[in-house]
C-alpha cells in the first residue's frame, strides 16, 4: 500500500504504466465537478469511478481483495479511512474469490487504520486486503482502477 499527497504522485508514475494516466485524471481542474460515473482513460485497462458515498463505522468494514485490478483512492472532499491488513495474514474469507466481479471479503479485522484527506491518495494492490469507506459523514472520492497487467 502507497499513501502520499496528490503532489507526490508522480514519484510513483514508473511503478506502472497506468499511474500516469491515473495521476493526469486526478489533477483535473474540473474534478469536484464531475458528476458520479464511471470515466475511462484506458477502457477496462485504467478507468476512474466518481462518488459521493457516506462512510460507515469501522465495525461494518470488510477487507476487500482484487486480483486484476490495483486500486487508486483518491479524496476529492471529506475524510476515509481505510483499514489494512496483509493478504498473506487474511484467513477467514467471507465467501470464494468472485472472478466476475474482481473481489473477495474476509472477515479478519484490518492490522492497519489510515484516514485520508482532500488531495491525498492510497494505491492498494492486490496483496494488500483494505477496508475502504470508513468513517463518520460523506466522502466524495475517485476510485481508479488499473489493470495488473501491463
Amino acid at each position: 500500500m502507497i499513501l502520499d499527497h496528490i503532489a507526490q504522485a508522480d514519484t510513483y508514475a514508473n511503478l506502472h504504466s497506468g499511474l500516469a494516466a491515473a495521476c493526469t485524471f486526478l489533477r483535473r481542474n474540473d474534478l469536484a465537478d464531475l458528476p458520479d460515473d464511471r470515466y475511462d482513460l484506458d477502457g477496462d485497462r485504467v478507468y476512474a469511478m466518481v462518488s459521493r458515498q457516506a462512510t460507515r463505522p469501522k465495525t461494518d468494514a470488510k477487507l476487500e481483495v482484487h486480483r486484476r485490478y490495483i486500486d487508486l483512492h483518491y479524496v476529492v472532499a471529506g475524510r476515509e479511512g481505510i483499514g489494512w491488513r496483509s493478504l498473506s495474514d487474511c484467513v477467514t474469507p467471507e465467501a470464494p474469490f468472485d472472478k466476475e466481479r474482481d473481489v473477495q471479503l474476509f472477515h479478519d479485522i484490518p492490522d492497519t487504520w489510515v484516514v485520508l484527506q482532500p488531495e491525498h491518495f492510497a494505491v492498494v494492490y492486490p496483496q494488500d486486503a483494505h477496508a475502504p469507506l470508513v468513517g463518520t459523514g460523506d466522502v466524495h472520492k475517485v476510485v481508479i482502477k488499473i489493470a495488473c497487467q501491463q
